[in-house]
């Protein structure tokens, strides 16, 4: 331990973390102003809760006390579990009745011929075969309709070669320094992002995985794709190794995801800027687009060995990720595609819900700070008769960006070329320019600037869409708006959305702000949980949601540390309903140093899949002290505790001892 070094130094965690200013500089309003237009000073609450005017934008229900509540005949808490304590150590911990199994850990055998993991002979062909790193989102398909017999479909977001390989890190005098990696490492690294696609059943109330499963698959780096879509073929898209424009070898920074209502599995590309380096070429036409998006952050280094992630060779490369792929999970042998009509930006994920019309209605967050909240409407409908007729569904259709205004309103705005300022004149010759430059378009529409815009999820029970906005410290006080309420927001908030006449296609609706996140004992936070939640119920940076059968919401974060918050991040069960709303209880917890993500849950609600990230990576150990944690001196060596292996990010299913459904 080193109690000088108290921040993380290592590139790829710092490109994870977002901490940067952003990238928008457009003059459009941010939340911020909005909220704070939306509420003059008649609107301010008086009491406990008066920390900010901002605070009416949550629902009257939630201020009630838990008598006043009761009184106007409200329902309580609809989740039923006795709450964990809030706390930071190097195990992780769910709520007393439940088990925490982990199912699959970085290395373990997805393929035959995988070997053993060796985190001393690691090689891109074991990798390629093993489940990868960094574990996101977590999707589960159904076989034959079964909640007990799916496919598993996850996403490997990143790497953090400080905690995968022995000898790269260095610290002299209390300053931490990371060895160059060779062409081995990066080769692995490679093969470590991407995604898995793994038979699972559950036999005895355990689950397991099936190793020898026809449809196991891999998904990596160098995974030959397909571009469709209105941006295939594009000039823009084009490069040596690919002059048609409508191939590329792999996905990467695939965040969150999601599934699609005829059982394909969806990968979103987010921080895919820390991929590339080196310089383009002076006056080059791409200049101004890949300014907009970070492009070249250079956190990775690829571009050392491989010429397509350097932009002074290959100077088209960037456009070609950013986007939504679509993958048939039933077919191991198929194409994954990289579905353009969706839009080119930093996506967390992609979840969808059909509307009542047919239409499949996908939302779509640009995880940054001062970006935009989207969502895709398919021009055609959906088939539950007829998988095959819905397999090209996402190729056509109309993406459309968000607008909040002060009053609780809102608009969707739709992104088509010709349309509005959306024309040659401001360098859109075509739709697909339109969507290769998604954030060009919709700062020109006008959008609202976010919060950092995560996962964004329908809920088809109480016809509600709830956005997670994880936080955003480089807010000033002249940038609050209606809908991002807190100057250098460090908690993060969730908003609610009510499409109009419950109409998921609709492009008008309204909105509130569900919580404003952190300690509420602390009145400078201004967080805004009903007072029924406990010291350890309250959470700040929602990240990942899920919403299960019964329409409840639980919420997943990044962020939280020993100094930040004192606890480690974790699951929550959120109430929306009832005098419960805005009440928050802790379900479980990930070990020092890890992020939260998933959550997922089967059909019948009875296991609950969550994603533990990157454990033991950050500036902290357990007892909150600063230091580096990296291969040899690790914070935490969870799951497997023992001395000879590092920690390994892993997938756990929760389940009821004994059986039964989640919380109830």
């Amino acid at each position: 331990m080193n109690e000088h070094v108290t921040q993380n130094l290592f590139p790829t965690s710092l490109l994870e973390e977002a901490d940067g200013e952003g990238h928008n500089a457009s003059d459009n309003a941010t939340m911020g102003e909005i909220i704070s237009k939306r509420f003059s000073r008649r609107n301010f609450l008086q009491g406990s809760l008066a920390v900010s005017a901002i605070a009416a934008t949550v629902s009257p229900v939630a201020l009630m006390s838990a008598d006043e509540a009761r009184a106007a005949g409200k329902a309580g808490s609809a989740f039923n579990f006795n709450e964990i304590e809030a706390g930071v150590d190097a195990k992780h911990h769910v709520a007393e009745g439940y088990n925490a199994d982990v199912l699959l850990r970085w290395g373990d055998a997805v393929l035959p011929g995988a070997p053993s993991f060796d985190p001393l002979k690691q090689s891109t062909e074991a990798q390629a075969k093993q489940f990868g790193y960094n574990n996101d989102y977590v999707g589960f398909i159904p076989l034959k309709g079964s909640s007990t017999h799916g496919l598993l479909v996850v996403n490997h977001e990143y790497t953090n070669p400080h905690l995968m390989f022995p000898g790269l890190v260095k610290i002299v005098d209390g300053k931490v320094s990371q060895n160059k990696l060779s062409k081995e490492q990066v080769d692995v690294e490679m093969a470590a992002h991407g995604g898995t696609i793994v038979e699972i059943r559950k036999e005895g109330g355990k689950w397991q995985v099936i190793a020898d499963g026809k449809l196991n698959r891999r998904i990596t780096s160098n995974t030959p794709m397909q571009i469709t879509g209105p941006a295939a073929g594009h000039d823009r898209l084009k490069t040596a190794a690919d002059p048609t424009g409508t191939k590329v070898f792999g996905t990467l920074n695939n965040c969150a995801g999601g599934v699609t209502p005829w059982g394909t599995y969806i990968m979103a590309e987010e921080n895919f800027h820390g991929y590339f380096q080196g310089k383009l070429p002076e006056g080059h036409a791409e200049a101004a687009n890949y300014k907009r998006y970070g492009v070249p952050e250079g956190s990775y280094e690829w571009g050392n060995f491989y010429d397509r992630f350097d932009l002074s060779k290959e100077p088209n490369e960037p456009n070609r990720f950013g986007w939504i792929v679509e993958v048939d999970a039933m077919d191991p042998t198929s194409t994954p595609k990289k579905r353009t009509a969706l839009g080119r930006f930093k996506h967390e994920g992609a979840e969808s819900i059909v509307a009542n019309n047919g239409k499949v209605v996908f939302y779509l967050g640009d995880d940054e700070r001062f970006d935009y909240v989207y969502k895709f409407v398919t021009d055609g409908t959906f088939n539950p008769a007829d998988r095959k007729a819905n397999m090209d569904l996402l190729d056509k259709g109309t993406l459309y960006v968000a607008k909040f205004g002060e009053d609780g309103s809102m608009q969707w705005m739709p992104l088509i070329h010709g349309q509005g300022p959306l024309t040659e004149a401001n360098g859109f010759k075509s739709q697909a320019d339109v969507l290769i430059e998604t954030r060009k378009a919709g700062d020109l529409l006008g959008a609202t600037k976010m919060d950092r815009p995560e996962d964004i999820q329908p809920n088809g029970v109480n016809g509600k869409v709830y956005v997670m906005l994880t936080n955003n410290t480089k807010r000033k006080a002249n940038q609050v708006n209606a809908a991002n309420p807190r100057a250098e927001n460090a908690f993060g908030h969730i908003i609610e959305i009510t499409e109009n006449d419950g109409d998921f296609t609709a492009t008008a609706g309204k909105w509130e702000v569900l919580l404003k996140c952190g300690d509420p004992s602390v009145a400078a936070v201004g967080a805004t949980f009903s007072t029924e939640t406990t010291k350890n119920g309250w959470f700040g940076m929602p990240d990942n949601c899920a919403v299960d059968s019964a329409g409840r919401l639980w919420v997943a974060t990044d962020g939280n540390s020993p100094k930040g918050t004192g606890r480690t991040d974790g699951l929550w069960a959120v109430d929306t309903e009832g005098s419960a709303r805005a009440t928050s209880k802790l379900f479980f917890r990930v070990p020092v140093g890890a992020e939260m993500c998933g959550p997922l849950f089967t059909p019948d609600d009875e296991t609950a899949f969550v994603a533990v990230q990157h454990p033991g990576d950050g500036g902290e150990d357990w007892a909150g002290h600063g230091r580096p944690s990296y291969y040899e001196d690790l914070s935490t060596r969870w799951p497997d505790f023992k001395p000879d292996m590092p920690t390994r990010p892993a997938v756990v299913a929760i389940t009821k001892i004994g059986g039964g459904k989640i919380a109830v």
